[in-house]
């Protein structure tokens, strides 16, 4: 799908004059231009009469000149001078004044809607996140290889870390081998910083990367992924560098059946949440369902946690040919440590294509 196309899809949303985007994923995706959100202001504004504009610095210009496809408006403005004056022309050759403008409300600052809001008090705004990312959720064939491109240096940098990796290392020295690892791989960037849980500490699902020495026969969870022109791989796998106990054991074949459900349940045309209840329920099944504290998955792409799809259990949206997700069930006990198993997945017309091929066993050291 050209830039042009999906110009077009974001100009359909019905309700909005026009659409604005800040810097950042969105941007990327509707214009393939990378500019950095910072504290100079950037917008781009799709008007629904085809029109295509930029409000941004002077700085910034050369490189919107290297798009000439893109046919923009420019309307300039300099640190000496300052913002407003580019909102205000923006406004007035555009005839926004009085009407109604569309954001994306997750990404869209207070700072620039003010801006909007202070020159013109009768400029309306129109919440239109969620229409955005339905563009978005379907990916193309050509974002797919990328996520496939992405998932593969990341599980080759795992092989090359494990290699390594020893009981007395730190969670930040694993986690800092592992990032030169996906580097290494040929990943452009990491996906996020990645979270290396040792024993305990892995009990805590979004937990942080500490100077605690990973030991002998506890849990070692790695959640990370690589990033390859903008999109992004999100793989979680937990080991045992020793022998795990039998509770140890229980709760990660627990963990691996609730991500085999979750696999088979979905597909085309499946409620979202039905997918995150056939996790659910093996987990429950097996008396930890306290335990397993968040949803089942997120969409995935040029941004690691894109609202849809969205694997939860009351979601009744489902689930179409395009969509990449994950699937992440966990069990997280105090004191002992936890386990998550994740995969990235893509709906096709038939089925599900699981993405990632690491092995799910529980492997040991």
């Amino acid at each position: 799908m050209s830039y042009a196309e999906r110009l077009d899809r974001l100009r359909a949303i019905p309700g909005a004059d026009a659409i604005a985007i800040v810097p950042g994923a969105n941007m990327r995706y509707f214009t393939g231009l990378n500019y950095h959100l910072s504290e100079r202001p950037i917008i781009a504004l799709v008007t629904s009469d085809g029109g295509l504009a930029f409000i941004l610095p002077q700085l910034e210009v050369i490189r919107l000149q290297t798009r000439p496809d893109l046919a923009a408006q420019v309307f300039a403005w300099t640190d000496t001078d300052g913002y407003e004056g580019a909102f205000r022309a923006a406004l007035d050759a555009l005839g926004l004044r009085g009407r109604t403008l569309g954001v994306d409300g997750l990404t869209m600052r207070v700072t620039e809607w003010l801006t909007f809001q202070a020159l013109d008090p009768s400029l309306r705004v129109r919440a239109v996140e969620r229409e955005i990312m339905q563009i978005r959720a379907r990916k193309t064939p050509d974002e797919i290889q990328r996520i496939r491109r992405a998932i593969q240096l990341s599980e080759r940098a795992l092989d090359r870390l494990l290699v390594w990796v020893q009981p007395g290392m730190t969670e930040r020295a694993i986690a800092a081998r592992l990032k030169d690892e996906l580097a290494a791989q040929g990943c452009d960037d990491v996906a996020f910083e990645p979270l290396v849980q040792t024993g305990p500490n892995s009990a805590l699902p979004h937990g942080t990367v500490t100077e605690r020495a990973l030991k002998a026969d506890e849990f070692l969870l790695l959640d990370f992924g690589g990033k390859v022109d903008g999109y992004l791989a999100d793989i979680t796998r937990t080991f045992c560098l020793g022998a795990p106990t039998g509770d140890m054991q229980r709760i990660y074949d627990t963990v691996l059946a609730a991500n085999e459900a979750a696999r088979t349940a979905a597909g085309p045309g499946v409620a979202m949440g039905a997918v995150d209840r056939a996790a659910r329920a093996v987990i429950e099944a097996a008396g930890y369902g306290p335990y397993f504290t968040h949803r089942t998955g997120h969409g995935l792409g040029l941004d690691g946690h894109e609202p849809i799809p969205q694997i939860a259990a009351s979601v009744t949206d489902r689930l179409e040919p395009g969509m990449v997700f994950t699937i992440e069930p966990g069990i997280y006990i105090p004191d002992l440590g936890g386990v998550r198993i994740e995969d990235d997945v893509l709906v096709t017309e038939t089925g599900l294509d699981v993405l990632t091929s690491y092995p799910r066993q529980l492997q040991r050291g």
